[in-house]
């Protein structure tokens, strides 16, 4: 079974720390309105937008993203 290379690479980043959706709309997505980017980066992002919300009285606090996350910056590809 022979395995081919990907063709392309759907762009994406890892966030800074202290990202929020607003301010990777601004670095990434120049131009576009933020509540516009907000929208495409997290229907985008689906694996860290659903991600559920910290239990109340857990340590973890508010800002679902992760420095660890892959965030994709451009809408998928088709086949």
């Amino acid at each position: 079974m022979s395995v081919s290379p990907l063709s392309s690479i759907r762009r994406s980043v890892f966030p800074l720390a202290g990202d929020t959706w607003a301010s990777m709309v601004a670095r990434e997505l120049k131009g576009t309105p933020e509540a516009e980017g907000v929208g495409l980066l997290q229907s985008w992002n689906l694996h860290v937008f659903m991600r559920p919300a910290a239990p109340v009285g857990s340590s973890r606090h508010g800002n679902p993203i992760l420095p660890s996350d892959v965030i994709f910056v451009e809408a998928p590809r088709p086949l």
